[in-house]
């Protein structure tokens, strides 16, 4: 089948069901006067107007095709999902955005979110006047208004009374006729002949499309790379100066082309999409249907809960009710017994009757049996012990257990725990912490990491100091903030799943460094070889490659002459205060040097080269000289330690006398995963870390004048890549 009986074949869609197409976004009605945005969804112009200027007027410019000086006047902002975005955006900054103009009354931005994709639409200094009106989406919102009200006919703009019916419109007049007046207005052979003419309308469009960055002239290019029209300015010298483009004519027929095929395919699918639908609506039943059930098996398992509950609550309560009932029995009777000692009073007043008798043979004969009875009432006295005990300890019921299994009680289980990512956590004055989740069947809502100082003095009983949870997390990592310096801290992490979390994963400690991160970026111009050094994109690594420029210089060694470092420095200098930072040397490095630099005696020591025919003229040339190691010129500009072939070379001014016979192996570590530099500028000293375990492998003093960099020395093959936290201080403001 042809590309023409093809389309001839597609059923033209009723231009009542297309109504969803041609609802504005923000506003929620038909289209007015829409514009099309860099990201190609389409706003109507007062809401555009609304959404820049906050609900105040705007002042448009004359003479733009987007200035409608007739559209009606400023309707009440709808709300919408992007306006309380915008308004933050506006207490924010409005004051200080690109479309702010002073003298101004109202402050004016040209940002805003597109309500239809939500990505920021910049219109830059033009504001407005840099959008185009939807010619087509204008037409067709008119075509649907006409066939919503088909029963208004049109009426002839130049009939006399009785007006009669328009039959067309006149694009360049912008006026409709009947068919007499048309033929009136427009006779043959005469310019207005030549005139565009349509059906009756009330949308008159302008016959060209003129660019809105360069009114004058018409739009006859099309960007490839902005998806937009422009015209032959813009392609010259314009913002498209370096696009592609193509011409108006290839773009519509391309578009156009593209735009059968595309929707072709959509009705070809039309008995496929139908057959989604149905099994769509299946699944809704379905769902339903199971959603319904599984609600009714959870409220009967609970039922069973509650029914379990209470039999075992009435018969713990009916155990303590009659074990409370004997105990109070037991207790009255006791009561009465004593109160019947009181109530037989009447022996004591006998035996003290007995006791005037003065016949020894009648008092004996007497005070016998008194005497037994009152020694029985004196021992019951002398023994009190209650019948009963009042306590109950033995029916104190724990309830923990049962109450954590209920807590816990949840559909997928209780999720696993998380393990915190050694290898990808960075912890400075800021804590960079990651976490790989379980490999579990359902996903967690989310994870809680908690973190505490370790070494404190309070709270000695707990181990540390209190846990200290951070807000809900949403991802396997998370920053933690105002960590302080030189300190240990330990973290861990767990997951919650439907307000049921997992067990918390293993404890991880990290020991911050002395002082604050400092952030910098590789500097490319003081200094720099580009000949042997290659900078990433970002410049937060260099890498030297022994190459052609290495051999040569090895050649040179044989005639005396002695190759040297190439030298590359931090684009941020240090002038005060103590501060850290971080990187990494590719293991297979032949020999890196890394320490700090000063800009007075690094100009000087650029200006006035040392005498480089000698094998001892570099400080830090790599060569074991000695010179490195039995003093320190503190004229040198470069105060650094020597990595390389995956080890670290101490110098000997470090190792103490008593080793200094047989310091070999005390002077060579294997190199870290990662190093850290400390640098007190006040204390004039420097000091070298293993920034994983932050053992400090080297001091030294180290002359602070003027401003201190961070310097790296490379010899052959060997790359330095710092540390992301101390790139990201600086890339987050390039």
């Amino acid at each position: 089948m042809s590309a023409v009986s093809r389309r001839n074949s597609i059923l033209p869609v009723p231009i009542k069901n297309i109504e969803r197409e041609l609802i504005c976004p923000i506003c929620k009605e038909l289209f007015t006067h829409p514009l099309i945005l860099p990201c190609q969804h389409s706003v109507c112009h007062k809401c555009v107007r609304e959404l820049l200027l906050l609900n105040h007027e705007d002042s448009f410019d004359a003479g733009s095709e987007c200035s409608l000086p007739g559209s009606p006047g400023p309707r009440s902002r709808v709300p919408s999902p992007s306006m309380e975005r915008l308004d933050r955006l506006a207490r924010s900054g409005s004051m200080s955005s690109p479309g702010w103009r002073r003298g101004s009354v109202t402050p004016r931005i040209t940002t805003f979110p597109c309500p239809g994709c939500q990505h920021d639409v910049d219109l830059g200094e033009r504001g407005m006047s840099m959008l185009f009106r939807n010619f087509t989406l204008e037409s067709i919102v008119e075509r649907y208004r006409q066939a919503a009200r088909a029963a208004v006919a049109i009426m002839c703009n130049m009939c006399k009374p009785p007006q009669q019916e328009a039959t067309k419109s006149c694009m360049d007049c912008k006026a409709s006729y009947c068919n007499e007046c048309f033929k009136f207005h427009h006779p043959w052979g005469t310019p207005k002949a030549q005139h565009e003419y349509v059906g009756p309308t009330m949308n008159f469009r302008p016959k060209v499309l003129m660019c809105p960055e360069h009114e004058m002239e018409k739009v006859n290019m099309y960007c490839e790379v902005c998806r937009r029209p422009v015209c032959h300015l813009c392609k010259l010298g314009g913002s498209h100066a370096n696009h592609k483009v193509t011409t108006m004519s290839s773009a519509y027929k391309i578009l156009k082309e593209k735009l059968s095929k595309a929707i072709h395919y959509l009705i070809s699918k039309e008995d496929q999409v139908k057959t989604q639908i149905s099994h769509l609506e299946v699944l809704i039943n379905e769902t339903e249907e199971k959603g319904q059930l599984v609600e009714r098996r959870t409220d009967e398992n609970f039922e069973r809960l509650f029914e379990t509950l209470q039999e075992r609550k009435f018969e713990m309560l009916r155990s303590i009710e009659q074990s409370r009932m004997r105990r109070l029995d037991q207790l009255r009777g006791q009561v009465d017994e004593y109160q019947g000692m009181l109530e037989n009073s009447g022996l004591v007043g006998y035996a003290q009757e007995v006791l005037k008798e003065t016949d020894q043979s009648c008092f004996v004969q007497t005070a016998k049996q008194l005497h037994t009875r009152i020694a029985k009432s004196t021992e019951s006295l002398r023994t009190f012990h209650p019948v009963a005990d009042p306590s109950f300890d033995e029916f104190v019921l724990d309830t923990s257990r049962e109450e954590t299994l209920l807590k816990e009680l949840c559909f997928g289980g209780v999720p696993d725990p998380p393990i915190i990512d050694l290898s990808r956590s960075r912890v400075y004055n800021e804590g960079l912490v990651c976490w790989q989740l379980a490999e579990d069947t359902l996903a967690t809502d989310h994870q809680v990491l908690e973190y505490r100082k370790l070494g404190v003095e309070q709270d000695e009983e707990e181990g540390g100091s209190r846990w200290r949870p951070t807000v809900p997390v949403y991802g396997p990592s998370t920053v933690v903030c105002d960590l302080e310096a030189n300190s240990l801290y330990s973290f861990r992490v767990r997951s919650c799943r439907n307000s049921f979390y997992s067990p918390y994963s293993p404890e991880v400690t990290f020991h911050t460094p002395p002082a604050p991160v400092f952030g910098f970026l590789f500097n490319d111009k003081c200094g720099f070889s580009s000949e042997r050094l290659t900078l990433s994109k970002l410049r937060d690594s260099v890498e030297s490659a022994a190459g052609m420029a290495f051999l040569l210089a090895a050649e040179r060694v044989q005639t005396g002459s002695y190759m040297g470092l190439d030298y590359i420095i931090g684009d941020t200098g240090i002038s005060q205060g103590r501060h850290y930072w971080a990187f990494r040397v590719e293991s297979h490095s032949y020999l890196v040097k890394v320490g700090v630099a000063s800009d007075s005696k690094l100009l000087e020591w650029i200006h006035n080269p040392r005498d480089t025919s000698s094998p001892r003229y570099d400080h830090d040339s790599g060569h074991d000289s000695g010179s490195e190691d039995t003093c320190y010129d503190l004229s040198q500009p470069f105060t650094l330690l020597t990595v390389g072939m995956g080890k670290v070379f101490i110098p000997k001014a470090s190792i103490s006398s008593a080793t200094a016979g047989n310091d070999h192996g005390n002077r060579v570590l294997p190199m870290p995963q990662r190093i850290g530099v400390y640098l007190d500028y006040e204390a004039g000293r420097v000091y070298f870390y293993d920034a994983n375990t932050m053992r400090c492998l080297y001091e030294r003093q180290v002359d602070c004048t003027g401003t201190m960099y961070p310097a790296f020395g490379l010899m052959g093959s060997g790359k330095v890549h710092l540390e992301e936290f101390i790139a990201a201080k600086r890339l987050s403001y390039m």
